[in-house]
């Protein structure tokens, strides 16, 4: 018998002829454009940027379904009488116009969670500060090979609500989820995972408790047969084992656990009741430096009932790794060239930095997110040989930098760069055989670029054509 998802036909019965919004033009949201006109609701869209920054099919495209459109930076002053409202991830549900809609009686919902509600498979995702990208991927790739027909989603792949009617109860959905995505969710996936929680996006959410408290809604409405895979070093996600209703596994890098997984510096085991069992060493592994090794740690652990272990370490051990994660772009007279354009905080570019022993000619900088950056100034003036700086961060990282090399009477070389193109020159003109240039900006991208990828695509193609 032919499966159908009773859920799925449900929703599409009551959206026939519903007032639905659709916050945000990105590209998450365009393919609900499409479903929902086709499935006859009633659409309106909005977005704060102004109708000429939008691409022109888009518009065009909203003009052919006959959908009513607000844009502009009083966009949501048209929100009133919805039925159903999809936000954007970075339309946050605590904006004014939300949660008077939602008193009123409008469903606010993101396209991730109607997904997780309605998806008829086992359903795993994944969030934290640092490490979601490259361990989703990983999970992705040890389903895969495990047998499973897999649909990744979330802040990477393709948006997976509009092929619920392809997903089957055997398959297996893999999600990255970030903390916009999960802030007002009232579910949460089968397993969850959780790498870290560090400050992060503090220039969008109202203070950290906020963005700790999105975060643990990955876990938070799970059932008693739920997992949670936590980082045990990490004092915030190890707390969260207090509060979760199912299986608790962590995994360490610090700590000798009596159940989980441990990452030794050559040595990845699993401990079941005290006993340890080494499962591969990191030697054998394409992808490199202590973060990737926990990343490898937490897919095992989040694919521990599903997939067999041998089959598991074969794949990881043929894994190269993400774009724009400690990529290897080239070597140029004997000083190799690596684009972290995706550590967009302090401690992402401290795990970039330990990654190599190498001395290190370091590009950072970027737009400013209001994070810290004392705790990077130290592994910056241990390890780096130069620093070129860039962006609207430039100054902050200079100034805590400074201060360090004061408390060591130790002095790096400093450059400013107006531009990539610039920094990568500057890189290249006080860079030695056998040094390393990391760019690993420790900020985000949106200073100068359209996003991460962007940002780590012109830096490879600056480099290329040195």
């Amino acid at each position: 018998m032919e499966y159908e998802n009773e859920r799925l036909n449900e929703f599409e019965q009551y959206i026939k002829s519903k007032k639905v919004a659709i916050i945000g033009l990105g590209t998450s949201n365009i393919p609900l454009i499409d479903y929902f006109y086709e499935k006859k609701a009633e659409v309106t869209v909005f977005d704060e940027r102004e109708i000429g920054e939008i691409a022109k099919n888009i518009i065009d495209k909203v003009t052919d379904y006959g959908m009513k459109m607000s844009f502009g930076k009083t966009y949501l002053k048209k929100l009133h009488g919805f039925d159903l409202i999809l936000r954007s991830p970075s339309c946050l549900p605590t904006i004014p116009e939300l949660e008077e809609e939602e008193e009123r009686g409008a469903i606010v919902t993101t396209e991730i969670e109607l997904l997780i509600k309605m998806c008829p498979c086992q359903v795993i995702g994944i969030t934290g500060s640092d490490g979601k990208t490259t361990t989703t991927t990983l999970i992705s790739e040890i389903l895969k090979n495990g047998g499973y027909n897999v649909y990744t989603g979330g802040n990477i792949g393709t948006p997976l609500f509009t092929k619920l009617n392809e997903i089957m109860p055997e398959d297996k959905v893999v999600l990255e989820l970030s903390s916009f995505q999960l802030m007002g969710m009232d579910v949460s996936p089968d397993i969850a995972v959780i790498t870290n929680v560090t400050p992060n996006h503090l220039n969008v959410h109202k203070d950290y408790e906020e963005y700790i408290d999105s975060k643990k809604n990955i876990f938070k409405y799970q059932s008693k047969d739920g997992i949670l895979i936590l980082n045990y070093d990490n004092e915030i996600t190890r707390n969260c084992a207090k509060e979760a209703k199912g299986k608790v596994i962590f995994f360490s890098s610090k700590e000798k656990l009596d159940d989980g997984y441990i990452v030794d510096v050559d040595v990845i085991k699993r401990c079941d009741d005290k006993l340890r069992k080494h499962i591969l060493n990191t030697k054998d592994l394409i992808i490199k430096g202590m973060h990737n090794f926990e990343n490898v740690a937490t897919a095992l652990a989040a694919t521990s009932t599903l997939v067999d272990e041998i089959n598991a370490v074969e794949t990881i051990k043929s894994f190269k790794g993400v774009e724009h994660r400690i990529e290897f772009v080239r070597e140029i007279n004997g000083t190799k060239w690596y684009n972290d354009s995706a550590s967009s905080t302090p401690s992402r570019t401290i795990s970039g930095l330990n990654s190599f022993d190498e001395e290190i000619v370091l590009i950072a900088g970027g737009a400013d997110k209001n994070l810290d950056y004392t705790p990077v100034a130290k592994p910056i003036v241990d390890k780096v040989k130069t620093l070129i700086l860039m962006g609207q961060t430039a100054e902050k990282i200079y100034d805590k930098v400074k201060e360090e090399q004061e408390r060591q009477n130790k002095q790096i070389n400093i450059y400013m760069a107006n531009s990539l193109s610039q920094a990568v020159i500057l890189a290249k003109r006080y860079s030695v055989p056998k040094q390393i240039v990391l760019f690993s900006p420790a900020s985000t991208s949106f200073d100068m670029f359209k996003n991460m990828y962007d940002r780590g695509r012109q830096f490879k193609e600056i480099v290329n054509k040195l």
